[in-house]
């Protein structure tokens, strides 16, 4: 995805954490990526993001990438073989990994997470901001809440991104 440039976004205000919290729905978060640097008042985490503005890309623009495709015949075709020649271009998608850090943090507190188990995978579903006060939310009801002395967040891509047959979906 060479003509794809990795997202750097600054936030200082409730609507630019509101524009962060669209970028990282559906984010998945590995507990152990995830630091509290306290003497430096800093929250730290690197997530695997779902593009979503690169949402619904054909998979015939992926050059180069190796990408098993099934047919109409399920995959059965040709002796267990994908059935390529029967299959249509079908939408394609993109995670990469992002680094978000916040300054001005003055505490943090969490519910329903359990610190000890630093090889959870929590998914956000997404931050509710108020100016002093950022919460990220995560299915199954769990939370991380940084009180703050001011909105100050970073988010960085990192790396390629790569492609995913996967589309987050919602119940509504």
């Amino acid at each position: 995805m060479a003509d794809v440039k990795p997202l750097k976004l600054r936030a200082r205000s409730v609507a630019d954490m509101d524009v962060l919290a669209a970028c990282l729905q559906d984010a998945l978060v590995p507990l152990r990526d995830v630091t509290y640097r306290r003497s430096e008042r800093r929250f730290i985490i690197v997530l695997n993001r779902f593009m979503w503005e690169q949402d619904g890309q054909l998979v015939d623009s992926l050059q180069g990438a190796e990408l098993e495709t099934v047919g109409a015949g399920g995959g059965q075709a040709n002796g267990g073989d994908a059935a390529f020649e029967e299959s249509a271009p079908r939408p394609f998608f993109y995670r990469t990994n992002s680094a978000l850090s916040f300054d001005a943090v003055r505490s943090v507190t969490t519910n329903g997470i359990n610190l000890a188990d630093r090889n959870q995978i929590l998914s956000l579903l997404t931050i509710a901001t108020q100016p002093r006060q950022i919460t990220l939310h995560f299915s199954g009801g769990q939370a991380l809440r940084l009180g703050v002395s001011a909105v100050k967040a970073h988010l960085r891509d990192l790396g390629e991104p790569w492609p995913t047959p996967a589309r987050p979906i919602h119940e509504d």
